[in-house]
């Protein structure tokens, strides 16, 4: 197999694919595929505390968050929108938090702002541990995955390597797209808020205290509807090129929204997420930069 790079974007320099992207895509929606997310950053929380103040400063409910247990989580500003997203796990004595590269850093400079007099220290162990996405059905934060120790990566790799087949981020936003993820920084922008994207009672746990932009989430949830939400676009497969991310995406002559993450699926064809008004008619006949586009309702109205 002759892997091909991903040259740009948050997944630069992991596999894109290995020259059969259809192939590795029936293999991760079979169970048996892995892949290499080496590139993600992760960020080690430790101190006895830090499981109560995760709680108070993410929208997930962790009081008794069980160790080797997956979950994902949102950090919002004020006004309650999408300022991270992140997995996490925790293994007795240290939370994970897995995200992008590019928003490591203020990420852990955040956190370190917010630590006070509590027992918690943070830092970027990126270089101490890799993240691989496992064998096994995909489940809702995108798993499964497996936290690993640097010096072990590669002996991990073997080993899965051994049983499943490899596959690129092609499969994985194939996958991804098809089962309504977003992925902050790609689907989103500077207003989005986690009621248009789906992470109600995921990321985004109801049952819980005050964090930080909660009152927009539960007002918007309990009086209101989100003034957008997520949709998958079904694009016409006749383009040799497909429209790039963040594209306008119009109704006639009025842009009604924005393009997220464009995927080809091997079932569905062209797919993407987009975000666009709740108002725009489920049955109107959107274009990508002139390519003929339908709704497929993921966050109802």
């Amino acid at each position: 197999m002759t892997a091909v790079f991903v040259e740009d974007g948050p997944d630069k320099g992991a596999i894109w694919h290995f020259g059969e992207p259809n192939k590795e895509q029936r293999a991760l929606l079979a169970g048996a595929a892995w892949a290499d997310l080496s590139h993600l950053a992760v960020v080690a929380v430790t101190g006895e505390d830090r499981l109560k103040w995760l709680h108070d400063l993410t929208t997930q409910h962790l009081l008794e968050f069980g160790v080797g247990i997956w979950t994902s989580a949102l950090i919002l500003d004020p006004q309650g929108h999408v300022e991270y997203q992140f997995a996490l796990v925790d293994d007795a004595t240290t939370t994970f938090i897995v995200l992008d590269p590019h928003f490591a850093q203020g990420l852990i400079a955040y956190l370190n702002k917010m630590r006070f007099m509590l027992k918690v220290e943070v830092r970027d162990a990126s270089g101490e541990f890799a993240v691989l996405r496992a064998p096994g059905a995909a489940n809702e934060v995108g798993g499964p995955f497996a936290l690993v120790p640097r010096a072990e990566l590669e002996d991990m790799k073997k080993a899965f390597g051994a049983h499943a087949t490899q596959v690129g981020t092609w499969a994985l936003d194939a996958e991804r797209v098809a089962a309504g993820r977003p992925r902050h920084g790609i689907d989103t922008d500077a207003k989005a808020i986690p009621n248009e994207l789906g992470f109600i009672h995921g990321a985004v746990h109801m049952n819980k205290g005050c964090y930080r932009g909660q009152e927009t989430v539960a007002k918007v949830y309990n009086l209101g509807k989100p003034p957008r939400r997520l949709v998958m676009l079904h694009l016409d497969g006749h383009a040799v090129v497909m429209p790039p991310t963040g594209t306008p995406v119009m109704n006639g002559e009025v842009q009604v929204g924005f393009l997220g993450t464009v995927a080809r699926h091997f079932e569905l064809g062209p797919i993407a997420l987009a975000i666009v008004k709740r108002n725009t008619p489920v049955d109107a006949e959107l274009t990508v930069e002139g390519v003929a586009a339908s709704q497929q309702i993921i966050v109802e109205a």
